[in-house]
């Protein structure tokens, strides 16, 4: 299998040598088109799979976006809908929690500051079960539309939360629905953080420059998204576990000769219901059957890739 990269390189070479010797270079470049295979992990992994578990209830506005009609009269409370948040911290984290541990897999979870102050133990048990705590703003509201200063008191009012009920220190951040601002980054690296998740455009992490120091983006995924996926286009669970998969199977054969990442994510009151619960792990004994698959937090991906020195860089 001849990649982009490696045809790309090999046409560079082959071009300069044609300028010498013509028949030798066009013989050498058939012999070089099949690509050495390589360990494209630093710890020898094959294809990362990188879970997402946003811990969200409590960090919605009055009549958020539900599965209820959006007819609300300006002055009442949506209280049906409110419960379908509340089913989040109830049911679906707990019965994730359950599931991660089944399958013996670590996740990230991206938690809203006021969902945290609200639901503590439950942001406690989810840091004591061995899973990553990373930041996810203090509310949901629209960081791009902030100023520098307000923006900055606003992510870091949302990583004190975390870290003041868990214990740990968020080195992740994820904007609300992705919407970050034009300082978010910098601002990130001056609080301390080493990634952002904000990117969708590559499915492998690479290395980009904040305030002149290294910043990791592990990219995130709409495509393999409950919300986007069961919320937003009515799938059913075996519709999710078709579109999975085969996102699953076209990242591992390509995992043979180039570093992949793959990125799932759930949502609390989604991802965490019975139905897709099951469905979740269906995927993850499929996955597992795959030699060379990882799973990995989100904030070990980072580290791994700043400790690479083949990683990409922006």
């Amino acid at each position: 299998m001849t990649t982009r990269r490696d045809f790309i390189k090999m046409a560079g070479l082959t071009s300069a040598a044609m300028m010498v010797n013509p028949v030798d270079a066009f013989s050498n470049s058939i012999e070089k088109e099949k690509p050495e295979k390589e360990n494209k992990w630093l710890d020898g992994s094959r294809l990362v799979v990188s879970v997402s578990m946003q811990f969200e209830t409590g960090g919605q506005p009055e009549n958020a976006e539900s599965p209820f009609p959006q007819n609300m009269q300006k002055g009442y409370v949506d209280l049906p809908a409110e419960t379908w948040y509340q089913y989040g911290y109830k049911e679906g984290i707990p019965r994730m929690l359950d599931n991660w541990d089944k399958h013996g897999i670590k996740v990230t979870s991206h938690m809203v500051g006021s969902a945290v102050l609200q639901n503590p133990q439950l942001a406690k048990e989810i840091v004591q079960r061995g899973h990553e705590a990373a930041a996810h703003g203090m509310n949901w509201s629209s960081q791009y539309a902030m100023s520098y200063e307000e923006e900055k008191t606003f992510i870091k009012a949302g990583a004190d939360a975390v870290k003041s009920i868990t214990g740990f220190t968020p080195v992740g951040y994820n904007a609300n629905w992705l919407r970050r601002g034009q300082n978010t980054i910098k601002i990130l690296q001056e609080l301390g953080f080493t990634y952002h998740i904000d990117d969708l455009s590559r499915d492998e992490p690479f290395i980009i420059q904040a305030n002149k120091k290294d910043f990791v983006v592990v990219p995130y995924t709409i495509r393999c998204n409950d919300i986007v996926l069961i919320e937003g286009k009515n799938f059913s669970s075996d519709q999710f576990f078709n579109q999975v998969k085969a996102e699953f199977d076209q990242l591992y054969a390509e995992s043979e000769f180039k570093r992949r990442q793959m990125s799932i994510s759930f949502h609390d009151r989604i991802g965490g219901t019975p139905q897709m619960v099951k469905t979740t792990s269906d995927l993850l004994d499929y996955m597992k059957k795959h030699t060379g698959v990882t799973f990995k937090r989100k904030d070990e991906i980072a580290k791994m890739t700043l400790q690479d020195k083949s990683s990409i860089r922006e």
